[in-house]
């Protein structure tokens, strides 16, 4: 048994470390990318939105239940219908004793009335909200209210269906602490057992106290919006905002944030902003808004209701909370003093363990082992904060192992494994870069396949792919390390060399490349023959940008193919004419096979 008090005081400590083991968890959380943060925020912030829209829902389900069981008291259609008050008088103490502890058990109700339907509506029974605590209205002030709609609409309905009024301002004369306030009422009929409905019970729901109980495991710094169906605001962070229906003019939340339309049209239930890609809707914010049905009995009625969180908050929360967890350490640490101080020595030590451990969230060692030993609550929150370190670290290795990932197939062929035309003009373009300061050379090898299309047309687009994965081995077993090998796409393939000699390997390198592929490659069990056309373009005298090298190489490849040679070699020296000068000539073995077009086999460098 924990001694008298210690819960309390257990509380407060863990409530400290809590604090700080969040904070250490958002800190590292926040280092994600801009799109990441406020993605997640906005996907966390509509999951608040939708939780505080279903307890929205179930507080008024729950409050019509009340209203219903009121209903269903044999007292209540006794007193409703009763004409001798005298008669009646021990049933009616009975029942108001089960109104005030009602409205003793529910801060939230302003008023509970119940309403006979004879007397043109006269109030039988009246609790109304008094300060802190209620008060039963006496027989004098007891009034009239047949003319109002939730007691003629309620007496429409038949036994077990309760009323949803609107959300209004109550303006009724003698109505006490409720007068002026934002009021949700419900009612429901009250029926004698053979049926005949002889009047309502009448609940009046204070909607600033129903919503502070249902904001209070939101974080304060959350703004909350509520509009009607119409699109009127009944709650906006600026108070002066809300009911502007009843002060003569209307301020519509589909006027303040236009991309709700469609929520107020039902072609959509969520709707999710932010300041990144929404700056002129949402600006400094991200706002969650999801519509909700109003009530189980109010037709087509809705309400729509959302949460805004500040942008800042988000995108800076990173460099922001970097100080705001020293600052918190330090506070912490000179309040476990004073607690060790007050609440004795046995419990420092442990929480200084804790409050370390929070403060090297993903350090691998702490000062002291966790006590993850205990068996009180101490024990839990250390085993609860074990877990979540672990998972978190998990979680963190794992976003870096895809971040990873996802670089690389970003930057390379998913078939070949090579790198992919994005990297390959990358990695021409620094080449340039470089050569242009040393004043050195290089080369571009565009290779093509020859017989590729006629293998992928006769085995099928399965065998094709093995065929260029045995290509692009065989090119990477040619080349060199200092070389650069590519696939732009389909059969085409792009090489890159460098240094001072490049030039001069540039041919060398070409006729290696096109005796490899002339040899047979191993595919799937069988032998096949690929070979391949190449073109050759040199820098600085066939182009001084990436792009004009590839296109130039492109060029010589295809004259290449059209004539029959293994490679050329392209270069515009001249202002009019474009020469080309053949570097070899394919093996006299290989003529047996007509070559194909060039349109028909490779295609065009874009």
């Amino acid at each position: 048994m924990i001694r008298s008090g210690l819960t309390f005081k257990l509380s407060i400590l863990l409530a400290l470390i809590g604090v700080l083991a969040s904070g250490s968890t958002g800190y590292y959380a926040y280092r994600a990318n801009r799109t990441m943060l406020v993605g997640e925020a906005s996907r966390n912030l509509l999951t608040s939105t939708e939780l505080l829209g279903q307890r929205f829902s179930q507080t008024i389900d729950d409050m019509a239940a009340d209203t219903l069981v009121l209903a269903a008291m044999p007292s209540s259609s006794l007193v409703a219908s009763a004409t001798d008050d005298k008669a009646i008088r021990p049933d009616r103490a009975r029942l108001s004793q089960v109104f005030a502890s009602f409205m003793k058990h529910h801060s939230e109700y302003l008023q509970a009335r119940l309403i006979s339907r004879d007397g043109y509506g006269l109030e039988r029974i009246r609790f109304d909200r008094e300060g802190a605590g209620a008060t039963q209205v006496g027989d004098e002030s007891l009034q009239e209210k047949g003319q109002f709609a939730y007691v003629f609409d309620t007496l429409a309905l038949p036994p077990g269906r309760v009323y949803v009024g609107p959300i209004t301002i109550n303006h009724e004369h003698g109505s006490h602490y409720a007068e002026g306030r934002p009021t949700l009422r419900l009612a429901t009929p009250v029926a004698t057992p053979a049926g005949r409905v002889v009047g309502v019970v009448v609940v009046d729901v204070d909607l600033a106290a129903m919503f502070q109980r249902l904001q209070a495991d939101l974080p304060a710094a959350y703004d909350v919006y509520l509009a009607n169906e119409w699109g009127d605001f009944l709650v906006h962070p600026d108070v002066s905002k809300t009911f502007g229906f009843d002060k003569g003019r209307r301020i519509l939340m589909q006027d303040s944030f236009p991309a709700t339309q469609p929520l107020f049209e039902r072609s959509t239930d969520t709707l999710l902003l932010n300041g990144l890609a929404h700056p002129e809707q949402a600006p400094g914010e991200v706002l969650a808004f999801v519509r909700r049905p109003f009530g189980q009995t109010a037709g087509n009625r809705f309400i729509v209701l959302g949460l805004g969180k500040p942008l800042a908050g988000v995108l800076t929360g990173a460099n922001l909370l970097g100080d705001e967890i020293v600052r918190m350490v330090l506070v912490s640490s000179a309040l476990a003093i004073l607690l060790a101080i007050l609440f004795a020595r046995a419990l420092t030590k442990p929480l200084q363990i804790l409050t370390h451990a929070a403060t090297h969230f993903l350090s691998e060692h702490t000062m002291d082992p966790l006590p993850l030993r205990r068996t009180d609550e101490i024990g839990v929150l250390a085993r609860c904060f074990d877990r979540m370190r672990r998972e978190i670290r998990s979680q963190v290795n794992a976003l870096h192992d895809k971040q990873h990932e996802l670089v690389h197939l970003a930057n390379h062929d998913v078939l070949t494994g090579l790198p992919n035309r994005m990297l390959f003009m990358h990695r021409l373009e620094t080449a340039i870069r470089q050569a242009a300061a040393h004043h050195d050379r290089l080369a571009v090898l565009f290779v093509d396949l020859d017989r590729f299309k006629q293998i992928n047309d006769q085995f099928g687009h399965s065998v094709g792919d093995s065929v260029l994965t045995a290509v692009a081995r065989r090119l990477q077993q040619v080349l060199t390390g200092e070389h650069t090998v590519a696939r732009l796409g389909g059969d085409e393939f792009i090489v890159l060399v460098e240094g001072a000699l490049a030039t001069d390997q540039a041919s060398e390198l070409a006729d290696r490349i096109v005796r490899a592929l002339d040899d047979d490659l191993p595919v799937d069990g069988r032998r096949m023959t690929v070979g391949a056309s190449i073109g050759i373009a040199e820098y600085p005298q066939d182009g001084s940008s990436a792009r004009e090298l590839l296109l130039n190489a492109d060029a010589a490849m295809y004259a290449a193919k059209s004539e029959g040679r293994s490679f050329s070699l392209r270069y515009c020296q001249l202002p009019e004419v474009q020469r080309l000068k053949v570097a070899g000539a394919k093996p006299a073995q290989h003529n047996d096979t007509t070559p194909m077009p060039a349109q028909d086999d490779a295609e065009p460098v874009e």
